[in-house]
């Protein structure tokens, strides 16, 4: 059966999260913009497709059951993934009137600038924000062409021409699938051996090909990729397939290390650390919604 047959809607999570906040059944109805028929309607459809009661219902109220308060703390980190999702599209729709434009490269982009985002519009509901995704070489072309007000990149330094700010870190680690050799091997791989396999990699101009090329030029060089693509998403799928290992953030793939599509190769010796920028042209530090939004990123990772 499909997730989405298995999975309660966004509606439904937003009352449960409602009736767990409000303690009524009849407040969270009117909070979520429906009756309260309706509401008792939804959540004992929800019910039914959980197989679990969530709510008890008494004349004093509505409270939930145990598994209720589980499903709900489930469900708030559902409808904050939500949240950041439409932040994120909603600034990727370039809208003309926005006062914010934004270049990040792609692991920021994906994985932490939507919850800045969210954050952004629940302190200036008004600031309209347009979104660039690209490498970290992009991101700087657009600021130096003035197309962007704030940039963030990921690296070993600032790129020429561009003022900046670290706002975290953010460690580089090797993965493979379960099935592959490396996986299965009970010492360290070694850095010589790394660099001499040819890998799955973003492309030239990626903070992941910087920092692994200069931690690499002194085991040999970093050998030709076996495939080189413009996305992490794009490089774990080919890495889950089999293919071959990858160099990946760290915080791209916990999701994989926790579900063991993926497995983290210890490398000895090997450190793999960069840092997370936001940056600027120079001599023009951001003010307005740019200083706002550099203000809300401070210990990103």
């Amino acid at each position: 059966m499909p997730l989405a047959h298995r999975v309660p809607d966004l509606g439904a999570l937003e009352l449960l999260l409602a009736v767990a906040r409000l303690g009524s059944l009849g407040r969270a109805a009117r909070a979520t913009g429906i009756t309260q028929p309706a509401a008792s309607s939804r959540i004992r459809s929800m019910e039914r497709q959980l197989g679990v009661a969530l709510v008890d219902r008494s004349p004093r109220g509505s409270e939930l059951t145990d598994a209720g308060v589980l499903v709900t703390d489930w469900a708030r980190r559902v409808v904050e993934a939500a949240e950041a999702f439409d932040a994120g599209a909603q600034a990727l729709r370039g809208r003309r009137d926005s006062r914010l434009r934004v270049a990040a490269s792609m692991t920021i982009a994906e994985y932490l600038l939507p919850g800045w985002l969210v954050a952004l519009r629940a302190q200036r509901p008004g600031t309209a924000v347009s979104l660039f995704a690209g490498n970290s070489s992009a991101v700087a072309a657009r600021l130096l062409a003035g197309e962007a007000d704030l940039g963030f990149v990921e690296g070993l330094d600032v790129p020429a021409g561009l003022d900046g700010a670290v706002i975290g870190r953010d460690r580089l680690i090797v993965v493979a699938a379960p099935a592959h050799p490396w996986s299965r091997r009970r010492r360290e791989l070694t850095a010589a051996e790394l660099a001499a396999t040819p890998l799955i990699l973003r492309e030239r101009g990626s903070g992941t090909r910087q920092v692994l090329d200069a931690a690499l030029a002194g085991h040999g060089g970093l050998a030709d990729p076996l495939l080189e693509l413009a996305s992490t998403t794009a490089v774990k799928a080919a890495v889950v397939s089999e293919a071959a290992p990858s160099v990946l953030s760290e915080l791209a793939v916990g999701e994989e290390l926790t579900a063991r599509r993926l497995v983290e190769i210890p490398v000895a010796g090997l450190r793999l650390v960069r840092d997370l920028r936001a940056v600027w042209p120079t001599g023009q530090r951001p003010a307005g919604p740019a200083r706002h939004l550099l203000g809300l990123t401070r210990g990103a990772a």
